[in-house]
């Protein structure tokens, strides 16, 4: 199916168990300031392809958003706190050197404090505190990184998905 397709009629995400989402930004204080925060602002994208070519580092999906001209953000879906833990501290990773090279700046005095603001929120909803619906739409948000599901698979009404527990799996599965 095509991504961009939309489905018709009503669908819901297909996550099971916790749902992990980060948000994850920047905000371009000052304009003119590009060689401080164009190198931030070019990161993020530089850590998503390295997470899409090696998916089980945890990355379920993402999505790339802007609250303004001076805003840009990312909602990531995630396996896994440990996976995101796991993937924020690893010396190996984009994110290690991103942040390295932002550390070494700004103890030189050449950092990006006041161009740029940076800012995160990473949240952990356990199964039973999330629900989702989606009308004609092509897959998005967690739908998008979990599947998608007819709505009736998990109930019409927010309150009967907010219920829903996948059916135990058999021993020795």
């Amino acid at each position: 199916m095509a991504r961009h397709r939309p489905i018709p009629g009503a669908t819901t995400a297909a996550a099971e168990g916790a749902a992990v989402v980060l948000l994850i930004g920047m905000r371009i204080n000052r304009f003119r300031a590009v060689r401080h925060w164009l190198p931030v602002f070019l990161a993020m994208p530089r850590m998503l392809r390295e997470l899409g070519r090696d998916r089980s580092r945890g990355l379920l999906g993402h999505v790339l958003l802007t609250a303004s001209p001076r805003t840009y953000y990312v909602v990531q879906y995630w396996e896994s706190k440990e996976k995101l833990y796991a993937y924020a501290s690893a010396p190996d990773m984009a994110h290690h050197a991103v942040w390295a090279a932002f550390n070494r700046r700004e103890r030189s005095g050449s950092g990006a404090r006041g161009h740029v603001g940076l800012w995160h929120e990473a949240y952990i909803a356990p199964q039973g505190s999330y629900e989702s619906i989606y009308l004609d739409m092509p897959p998005f948000g967690l739908a998008a990184a979990t599947g998608v599901l007819p709505l009736a698979q998990r109930g019409r009404r927010a309150a009967d998905r907010f219920a829903h527990r996948p059916a135990p799996r058999p021993e020795g599965a």
